[in-house]
């Protein structure tokens, strides 16, 4: 593990600098250290994830990536962002054996919300992903029951645990009702 260096961390410092059992992120330069998600939040990211992947397999859309892998939104300083899940469309999809973080926004975000996490971090996330062109952003709340679908452009829609997400544009076909995703 090789230390932080005293001046804004790099996309390639934080990628050599492992921290074991901790979430960690780039933020405009600053390392954001967090401890590993609950059950809950695994249980719901998981849910997600293989709920999206199955659909974009069958319909060959593209690349489901799983939690924690990071994507450099921005640079000097640098920003790095780890979602959820995230999918990206197969024609923008980096090619096999990439390594490192890809210097793209997913097209789709999704971030859980733990209990600790506290909104205005969650909306710097959400404003990130939507800055450096993800077109669209899922904030899954398992404690209110809810998904808030984020557009660039456009007003946050809530969906309920009684209502269906759609994949719209982006994944055509791809419905699901929310309670499913927190069952």
């Amino acid at each position: 593990m090789t230390a932080p260096t005293a001046g804004p961390m790099t996309a390639e410092e934080l990628l050599a600098y492992n921290l074991p059992n901790k979430r960690t992120e780039l933020v405009r330069g600053r390392l954001v250290v967090r401890e590993p998600a609950g059950y809950e939040h695994g249980r719901v990211a998981a849910e997600i994830l293989l709920r999206v992947a199955t659909h974009v397999r069958k319909h060959g859309l593209g690349t489901v990536l799983a939690a924690e892998t990071g994507f450099t939104l921005q640079r000097a300083p640098d920003t790095v962002r780890a979602p959820d899940v995230a999918f990206i469309r197969a024609d923008r999809a980096p090619v096999r054996g990439t390594r490192g973080f890809p210097e793209l926004a997913p097209d789709l975000a999704v971030e859980v919300r733990s209990p600790d996490d506290r909104r205005s971090e969650v909306a710097e996330k959400v404003a990130d992903w939507l800055a450096a062109g993800a077109a669209v952003v899922w904030v899954v709340d398992p404690e209110a029951r809810t998904v808030v679908v984020h557009l660039a452009g456009e007003t946050p829609r809530t969906i309920h645990e009684a209502d269906t997400l759609s994949g719209g544009d982006l994944l055509p076909g791809f419905e699901v009702l929310v309670r499913e995703l927190l069952a």
